[in-house]
């Protein structure tokens, strides 16, 4: 496969469609467009040659095509504003109502401008959660940073094992004109600094491995399939929120009663 940017296409049967985003979302964790035709599911990748070939290689019967000249303005069409726990949440060449509290994100870094389901399902539980300190485990582009900032939440630490996500982070932050201190560290190996409520928006199995190590009253987690129900050892389960197939859930820090 010659260099450039790639589309890549795959339809899969509908009731296969929680495996399906389950792999697409450990292949492109940044992002990817869904659509629903005839009982298939689709899903479309933009990537460079080697990720293309990756995921061309998960699926049966992919169609790969070298994305034209031009894509960059065909590409923002797909980024669309999405609301979620009265927030707006979108790119900046989209524009939120005057009266609306706004999160913008430029996705030109490959993280997304948070309109994925998980995202909108975390702000959606954070909304409901008592205000305090915030720990971003795994933070991308910082937009549960950001509308953790714009919902009250305060101070907020942004961590990610990927230097890139943290400057991402940085700059993200800065655009909204919201304080959030990021910086480098493995969530899954590192001491976590302690928080009032923390969130982490990543796979299952990295979900687990982050609750059993956190050192927060509350706990926010997605990144899974309505399927899942993460392990949580020592923590009672107080809410769960779905949309299109993917789950978020709440957790405190001592089992209920009963």
């Amino acid at each position: 496969m010659s260099e450039g940017l790639f589309r890549v296409a795959v339809h899969v049967p509908a009731e296969r469609a929680e495996e399906a985003r389950a792999r697409a979302l450990e292949l492109a964790p940044g992002g990817f467009e869904e659509s629903e035709a005839a009982g298939t599911l689709i899903l479309v990748f933009y990537a460079p040659a080697a990720a293309a070939e990756a995921i061309a290689s998960a699926f049966p019967n992919p169609e790969i095509t070298p994305v034209e000249p031009g894509w960059e303005d065909r590409w923002r069409s797909f980024h669309r504003p999405a609301r979620a726990g009265g927030l707006w949440i979108g790119p900046p060449w989209e524009h939120p109502d005057p009266e609306e509290l706004a999160v913008v994100i430029d996705p030109g870094r490959a993280f997304g401008t948070g309109a994925h389901p998980t995202t909108r399902l975390c702000v959606e539980l954070l909304a409901r959660a008592g205000r305090g300190s915030l720990l971003d485990v795994g933070c991308g582009s910082g937009v549960l940073s950001i509308a953790a900032a714009r919902l009250g939440f305060d101070p907020i630490v942004a961590i990610d094992v990927d230097p890139v996500a943290v400057e991402t982070t940085i700059a993200n932050a800065a655009a909204n004109g919201v304080e959030v201190e990021a910086y480098v560290l493995d969530g899954e190996e590192a001491e976590l600094p302690r928080a009032d409520v923390a969130v982490a928006n990543v796979l299952l199995a990295p979900v687990e491995r982050i609750l059993a190590r956190l050192d927060s009253g509350v706990a926010i987690t997605s990144g899974y399939l309505v399927a899942d129900m993460p392990a949580a050892p020592g923590r009672g389960h107080v809410d769960r929120v779905e949309l299109d197939g993917w789950a978020a859930d709440m957790f405190t820090a001592a089992p209920l009663p009963g």
